[in-house]
């Protein structure tokens, strides 16, 4: 019996493991926590590449990616998610005073706190595609955040979708370790590219 390389059912075996592989070094390329701008800017930017046509390799080309992307995906990151987590603690402590006053401000801190989670994807993305300075990246991704609420909710959707579906259902965490995060990438990827043909002159 032989096995053709080239069939559809092998192709996409090879790609199936080709996305726990990269899944896997995310995963552990996110375990000093201070690297989680690097590693999803790479996640992105093999993600973004292969979408289109299915061009590049994910797996080979996430290391250079990761360490080519690592300062500006770094100190992105560190801009938009330090902010991000300070609003989500504000949060909590405005829920817990039993106010009207408090309840308003909790929902804009969360509100807040949301919209710069979203900036931090889409500057990512930015950050995987063009060769931009940290400021000029940051900036603009807060503009198209503010620009595409549609896109941007639907990029938001994806990691809302896998937390509470493995709140609901624990089992499915599995799923997310093995290639919830890359193949949440790779639907986000044509979002990204939808987004950046828009207002990329």
């Amino acid at each position: 019996m032989q096995i053709d390389p080239g069939s559809r059912t092998v192709q996409g075996l090879s790609t199936f493991l080709a996305f726990i592989a990269l899944n896997l070094m995310f995963l552990l390329s996110c375990l000093p926590i201070v690297t989680i701008g690097a590693a999803t800017s790479a996640l992105f930017e093999v993600t973004i590449r292969y979408s289109d046509d299915e061009s590049g390799r994910p797996v080979a080309d996430y290391l250079p990616a990761f360490l080519r992307n690592f300062r500006r995906g770094s100190l992105a990151a560190l801009t938009l998610l330090l902010p991000a987590a300070l609003l989500g603690f504000s949060a909590l402590f405005w829920f817990a005073t039993p106010t009207l006053a408090g309840g308003v401000a909790g929902v804009a801190a969360v509100a807040a706190a949301v919209f710069l989670f979203a900036a931090f994807l889409h500057a990512m993305a930015l950050v995987a595609v063009f060769q931009d300075g940290v400021r000029r990246t940051v900036r603009n991704a807060v503009l198209i955040t503010a620009a595409e609420p549609l896109r941007t909710m639907g990029l938001l959707l994806i990691p809302v979708t896998l937390i509470c579906v493995s709140i609901l259902f624990p089992p499915f965490l599995v799923i997310v370790g093995t290639i919830g995060f890359s193949v949440g990438a790779y639907v986000a990827a044509h979002l990204f590219r939808s987004v950046h043909s828009r207002h990329h002159a």
